[in-house]
């Protein structure tokens, strides 16, 4: 597009076509896709969040599930990773334990995560966005902040009809849809991005902040989850609207750090700026049983698994990491993580296991896990990585086998080698 309509009050999101005023469908194809907004033009700052990621993908390569509730997640004794829309109006949730899915939505068509594809088609996604601005910043396979000021020129539009062209081709040339959120700052624009899901394209801007705030819940603000929600209803604080009364000394004294945030988000100030590819803080996976586990000699596989799994993504990535977490779940649900710091960083699944195990045998006392996870922190360059270790010789040896492992799974797929752990088990 031209610079022509740059200064005009909106835009159809379908065409990209200017409308000369605010009225309910486009005046050159009928949409009624329109977006207004008096900063509309002056605003660059966006979140962009593929909708139902993981089921879209499943939902593009397999058409006859278009119509369908599909659920993402690991089987009967799983949780859900991602779930359609469809299967969201029966009250299916992300995180939700799977026999409550189906028990809400017993009709679902239940497939299990294809991370690689995910990734493939998140990788393709991010391509795009990059096309736009270098300055993207991913928060997770899906979603990113990109700051667009300053590319005026290089698009010959303002950010807000980038952004939707972006979005126009994203569906065309992938297959998915995404949702916008258009603001001044990281915090609004993440919380834009969830208004109008999916497929939505929301506007905050600076003037309207304060009144569009006071009314939200208090769970609106970044950080606050249920338990800390509750804490704020027994003080009597249920709105963002009431925290903006409220004096940022008195709600640090009542809240310590939190009261700062509290204080800062409820007023729309947040001057985090956009930081080009943001490394992750941490590397992991993990595995949920279909049967509950309290086993050591059963859990060990498990655990070697995950563990090689992690150094691949870490050697792949050229990234290191210097903690060792292990996550377990018990059969009801209760969270234990455990982590050994070391003294080097490492991208060893060798270096992984052995300290995972030693974590894991402190935990294997005949309590019944349902899940498993192994994964670390503390991310460094790969050029710091496993220095040669001078007192224990065995572990140059282990290195340099798990070298020649990695060297025949890129050229004849993961599954080619296995360790004794693993060995005749489904990973």
């Amino acid at each position: 597009m031209t610079t022509d309509n740059t200064q005009s009050p909106g835009f159809c999101r379908d065409c990209l076509k200017a409308q000369p005023d605010e009225r309910r469908r486009c005046v050159a194809c009928g949409s009624p896709r329109l977006v207004y907004h008096p900063e509309l033009n002056q605003l660059t700052l966006a979140h962009i969040d593929c909708d139902a990621f993981y089921a879209a993908v499943e939902k593009r390569d397999n058409p006859d599930l278009v119509d369908k509730p599909v659920i993402i997640g690991g089987g009967k004794r799983g949780v859900v990773s991602t779930a359609c829309y469809i299967a969201r109006i029966h009250g299916v949730r992300s995180a939700m334990p799977m026999f409550k899915a189906l028990e809400a939505c017993p009709q679902a068509i239940v497939i299990r995560p294809d991370m690689e594809k995910y990734a493939r088609v998140g990788r393709q996604v991010r391509a795009m966005m990059e096309e736009l601005t270098p300055l993207v910043q991913p928060l997770s396979i899906d979603e990113a902040f990109l700051e667009l000021k300053g590319t005026e020129r290089l698009h010959h539009d303002p950010a807000a009809r980038v952004l939707a062209r972006f979005a126009r081709r994203v569906e065309q040339e992938v297959g998915i849809t995404v949702s916008v959120g258009l603001s001044y700052c990281k915090f609004l624009a993440k919380v834009a991005s969830d208004l109008q899901k999916p497929r939505g394209f929301s506007v905050i801007g600076e003037a309207e902040a304060l009144d569009f705030l006071a009314p939200r819940p208090v769970t609106t603000i970044w950080g606050v989850g249920k338990a800390f929600a509750a804490t704020l209803e027994r003080d009597g604080i249920r709105t963002v609207g009431q925290l903006q009364t409220m004096e940022e000394g008195d709600l640090m004294r009542r809240y310590g750090s939190m009261g700062q945030r509290l204080f800062r988000l409820s007023r729309g100030i947040d001057d985090r700026e956009v930081h080009l590819n943001e490394a992750a803080k941490s590397v992991s996976a993990e595995t949920t049983f279909f049967d509950d586990i309290s086993s050591h000699e059963e859990l060990v596989p498990h655990l070697r698994a995950l563990s090689e799994k992690v150094a691949w993504r870490l050697k792949r990535s050229g990234i290191a990491g210097q903690t060792v977490v292990l996550k377990l779940k018990t059969a009801d649900f209760k969270g234990r993580t455990r982590n050994r710091r070391l003294d080097d960083p490492t991208q060893l699944a060798d270096k992984i296991f052995r300290t995972g195990l030693g974590l894991l045998e402190r935990e294997t006392d005949g309590t019944r896990f349902r899940l498993i996870g192994i994964g670390v922190s503390d991310l460094q360059d790969e050029a710091l990585a496993d220095p040669p270790d001078l007192v224990d010789e065995q572990s140059q040896r282990r290195a340099a086998a798990e070298a020649a492992m990695d060297k025949l799974r890129e050229k004849f797929g993961k599954g080619s080698v296995q360790t004794g752990y693993t060995f005749g088990r489904d990973k």
